[in-house]
């Protein structure tokens, strides 16, 4: 049975005046599904269509904004190079524009610990450099085990500034004081998304900081499969995404 939430939120999300708001859209669980693995995805070529139809129709006023590094965002989402955050706020880049990064990489020893006494548990590790996800989607019962490794690196580099996300059966291990909300902030003061109203789809608690900062930059948010406080609407699943844009790019 069709799910009359996400139908209103196709249709409320498809009624947005292109002229005025920025779009801003996580990838991961938002604009595609959720794969066995971070590098086991698929992007339907409709949605790239949609994304670089959008991207004309907002005058650049659209990004993607994803824990992913803007390297890999790319690979994804070939031949396109749109505008991005990457690394949950860690780098940035504008339409046409080069990759600015804003934090330093992590300690090669830390990130080599983590990668190590990961190897061979099902897990999978994904070396961001500026952090580590560590993904156990494949083998959920390693989670305990994780937990302790996680915190025997953080207690082994005491004086890195380290901050943990948790996301959908990973653990990410990055530099504190940085986030995706903040990298909102930064990028609503840049040209052509100052002066618009943000609007934001994520789907995971990595898009909370997101969804924080909206109201005080007069924007809205949606969410995928999720309740968060304060939303203009919920998507079922990642493939109403894709019609709510689809419909959008072609009204």
């Amino acid at each position: 049975m069709a799910d009359p939430a996400g139908h209103q939120a196709i249709e409320d999300f498809a009624a947005l005046d292109l002229a005025t708001v920025a779009l801003l859209l996580d990838v991961d669980g938002t604009l595609i599904d959720l794969g066995p693995s971070p590098f086991e995805v698929h992007v339907p070529g409709a949605l790239c269509r949609s994304l670089e139809r959008l991207l004309e129709r907002t005058g650049g006023g659209l990004a993607l904004v994803s824990g992913r590094p803007i390297r890999d965002i790319d690979k994804l989402f070939s031949p396109l190079k749109l505008p991005a955050v990457g690394g949950h706020g860690a780098e940035m880049r504008l339409r046409g524009g080069e990759i600015m990064l804003g934090v330093e990489p992590l300690p090669e020893q830390l990130r080599h610990q983590l990668a190590q006494a990961a190897t061979g548990s099902g897990v999978l590790v994904e070396d961001k450099g500026y952090s580590v996800a560590l993904h156990y989607r494949q083998s959920p019962e390693v989670e305990p085990s994780l937990r302790e490794l996680v915190s025997r690196t953080r207690a082994a580099f005491p004086h890195e500034p380290l901050e943990v996300l948790l996301g959908k059966a990973m653990f990410e291990i990055k530099r504190s004081g940085i986030s995706k909300g903040d990298a909102v902030r930064k990028l609503m003061k840049l040209a052509p998304f100052a002066g618009r109203a943000p609007v934001f789809i994520g789907d995971d608690v990595t898009d909370e900081s997101v969804f924080a900062v909206l109201p005080t930059l007069g924007g809205k948010g949606y969410s995928v499969g999720r309740k968060f406080p304060g939303l203009a609407g919920i998507f079922s699943t990642p493939d109403e995404v894709r019609a709510g844009l689809s419909l959008l790019s072609l009204r």
